[in-house]
Order: C-alpha cells, then sequence, then structure tokens
C-alpha cells in the first residue's frame, strides 16, 4: 500500500557515484544529471554553499572560509554527512515536479567492485538517509556489463575495464556474476596528479587540479601523435613565486603518466592470467570492453591491444556505461535481483 503512494510522486532512479562525477537516470525519462562530486561548505556556519557543477567553479578560488570538498575518494565514502547532502540534493533535483515531501525513490547505485561491507553500509545508510525508499547495490563493472549490452547471464567471458575518476575496475563476467576482479586506486585522479608533479619537477611551475584536467583532455595521450599536440600552461612559476606560462606537449603528458598507465596494463595481465581456461577462449573471441571517462585518453585502448593481444573495444559514449547499467536494473529490477550485492540481512545465516 505504502509502496502505490510513495511510486505517485517518486521517480525510481540509477545513480552511478563516482569520485569524480555523479550520473543519474531516471526510470522513463534516461539520463537526467551529469554533475561534478563536490561540495562546497562555509567552515563558518557549517552550511552548504554549492553542489555539483556551481561548486567545481569555486575549487581553487574560494576565501578561507570556504572548503571546496569531494566526499569521495578512491570510490567510496570519505565524508558521511557531506555524501548524504549531495545524494539528497540529486534526489530533490530529480523530484522538482513533484511534491518533494512523499518523494521516496527506489534507486540503485553502483559501488567498486571489492570494497568493505562497511564502505557498502555506508552507500547504503547514505542513499536512505538522503530520502531513498529501497536501495539496491551493484557492482560498477557490472553495471557497465549491463550498460553496453553484454550477455552477463550467458555462459560465455566478458571482460569490463572501467577507468573511472577514482579507481579502475578490472572483471571478468560469466552467468550472471563476477568470475575475478581487481580494483586499483588507479585512474583520472592519478593522472591528473602526475601531470601536477611531473609540471612542478620538470617546468617548475605549480598547477591546480582543474588545470591537470584541462591539459589531460586537451593533449593527453599514451602514445605519439603525428600532428604533434601542444597547449598553453598557466601557472605560479616555483623560483619567482609569480605568474608563467610554458608550452607544453602531448610527449610532456605522455612521459606524466605513462607509469600509471602501465600499472593499469599489469594489472589487467594480471586478471587475464588468473582466468580459467575456458572463459580466456572466449575472451579472445569477444575481446575487452573499455568503458568509463578515462577510456578518452587518446589510444588507450591501442596500448593495451599492443600490450595485451586482445581486442579493446570504446563503446559509444563510455561515459555513461554504469549508469546505464542501473537505469536498465531499475527498469527491469526482478530480471537482474541476483546481480546485485545482497543486503546483511538477505544474507543466508552462518
Amino acid at each position: 500500500m505504502f509502496d502505490q503512494f510513495y511510486n505517485l510522486f517518486s521517480h525510481d532512479i540509477g545513480i552511478d557515484l563516482g569520485t569524480a562525477t555523479t550520473l543519474v537516470y531516471v526510470r522513463g525519462k534516461g539520463i537526467v544529471i551529469n554533475e561534478p562530486s563536490v561540495v562546497a561548505i562555509n567552515k563558518k556556519t557549517d552550511q552548504v554553499v554549492a553542489i555539483g557543477s556551481e561548486a567545481k567553479k569555486m575549487a581553487g578560488r574560494t576565501p578561507a572560509h570556504i572548503s571546496v570538498i569531494r566526499p569521495l575518494v578512491e570510490g567510496v565514502i570519505s565524508d558521511f554527512e557531506i555524501t548524504e547532502e549531495m545524494l539528497s540534493y540529486f534526489i530533490r533535483k530529480v523530484h522538482q515536479d513533484t511534491w518533494q515531501a512523499f518523494a521516496r525513490p527506489k534507486v540503485v547505485i553502483g559501488v567498486p567492485s571489492g570494497i568493505t561491507n562497511v564502505e557498502i553500509r555506508a552507500v547504503r545508510d547514505a542513499t536512505k538517509n538522503a530520502g531513498a525508499r529501497e536501495v539496491h547495490i551493484i557492482e560498477e563493472p557490472m553495471a557497465a556489463a549491463i550498460g553496453v549490452r553484454l550477455p552477463i547471464h550467458d555462459p560465455v567471458g566478458n571482460v569490463v575495464i572501467d577507468i573511472g575518476g577514482g579507481t579502475t575496475d578490472i572483471a571478468v563476467i560469466s552467468l550472471g556474476g563476477i568470475v575475478i576482479s581487481k580494483n586499483m586506486r588507479v585512474a583520472g585522479d592519478k593522472f591528473n596528479q602526475d601531470i601536477i608533479d611531473y609540471m612542478r619537477d620538470e617546468f617548475k611551475i605549480l598547477i591546480g587540479e582543474s588545470t591537470a584536467e584541462d591539459v589531460k583532455l586537451a593533449i593527453g595521450s599514451v602514445s605519439k601523435n603525428s600532428e604533434g599536440l601542444e597547449t598553453i600552461v598557466r601557472g605560479r612559476d616555483l623560483v619567482t613565486g609569480l605568474p608563467r606560462e610554458v608550452v607544453v606537449t602531448d610527449t610532456d603528458i605522455r612521459e606524466a603518466i605513462i607509469k600509471s598507465v602501465r600499472s593499469l596494463v599489469r594489472a589487467t595481465k594480471e586478471v587475464i592470467e588468473d582466468t580459467p581456461p575456458e572463459l580466456i577462449s572466449d575472451i579472445m573471441h569477444r575481446g575487452i570492453v573499455m568503458v568509463g571517462g578515462g577510456s578518452f585518453l587518446r589510444n588507450l585502448a591501442a596500448l593495451f591491444e599492443s600490450e595485451i593481444k586482445l581486442p579493446v573495444n570504446v563503446p559509444e559514449d563510455p561515459l555513461t556505461a554504469v549508469v546505464r547499467g542501473t537505469g536498465i536494473i531499475i527498469e527491469n529490477i526482478e530480471k537482474y535481483k541476483d546481480v546485485l550485492i545482497k543486503h546483511d540481512d538477505e544474507l543466508p545465516p552462518k
């Protein structure tokens, strides 16, 4: 009875709760929110000043009493209360067209593979406190596989590499479950930090995270480009303390991030090496699917292909693969019930 009442005022939603970006899918509408996972807090009053895109604009530009926080670190909640505020903001934004006091949606939310029960409980509790009526949790590589329409319930091997902001998930999926997976704390944020460190060491110039992200998107590459990309980077000279600009090439960025990229290649090889032989034959035929924002890095898929000797496919719109997967689940919750992470109270007694 209560379900029917809440359904009148609620839109069931799927959430890709990312370290860098949060995406929200609304049942029957598609993806309606794509905003940075950033919150600005007034430290004098402990009030939230801005969330999402507005908060990201403030990063590095705030007075001392305003702090810009990313409440998720390496894919997991680091600040419970601020994550709750952020989720509550996104749920309210989805329900602008209804009576928000009665909005209690069902939510499917993605988490990195291999996170602890405590971290899973934190996600569940934060989402419920933010206004959700039911919370269903799924591992992100599984959601991504569903989002790009891989046959996850069939007895065949599917490999997904999800390169996000805080973490990279590498998973082999078969028969509706993850056979083997590896979660790496090497992803988009690590690439940004590599660029910041390189600029400091090689050019003696200090840049911020937003600048590093812009440089990565503009000229980032993992192999030599025939056209030779370059851009101007502005920052603070570490010697004089004054503003300075330098010309940076794609070769510089490649040198900065290649060590981190190589670690992802090694991790993928380790997962493949530990995969059962029967699934290997499927993977050789079907290849690897690469999703997440990190897959936009120029020539990354080609580098993985040459190193691992397997075809690597980047689907259309890889950034939204996980949230599209949560959306498919929220539209067909019974069909995909077996791929969700069980509630503590659903687990059989020991």
